[in-house]
């Protein structure tokens, strides 16, 4: 999902995503580190997260920002064990 909204940021040119790490263009929003990084990149931003959406910052649900959820298939997941 990382690589494709990536793609999209930067209207489909590669060589973004190929120079820029996965931690710099999506980085996760718990961790403090990844909280600074997302906050210091330009908009639209994209950020990573494995937290539920009650304990996103409260500032998140007043802005016009957009969640892509994605979950895997539980079959996927027991066959892949």
């Amino acid at each position: 999902m990382l690589e494709i909204l990536s793609l999209i940021r930067s209207d489909g040119d590669p060589n973004w995503c190929r120079s820029v790490p996965n931690w710099d263009r999506g980085p996760w929003l718990e961790t403090l580190l990844g909280y600074r990084r997302a906050r210091g990149n330009p908009r639209p931003r994209i950020i990573s997260s494995h937290l539920p959406v009650q304990l996103f910052p409260k500032e998140f649900f007043g802005s016009k920002a957009k969640v892509i959820y994605t979950v895997r298939d539980p079959k996927d997941v027991l066959v892949s064990l």
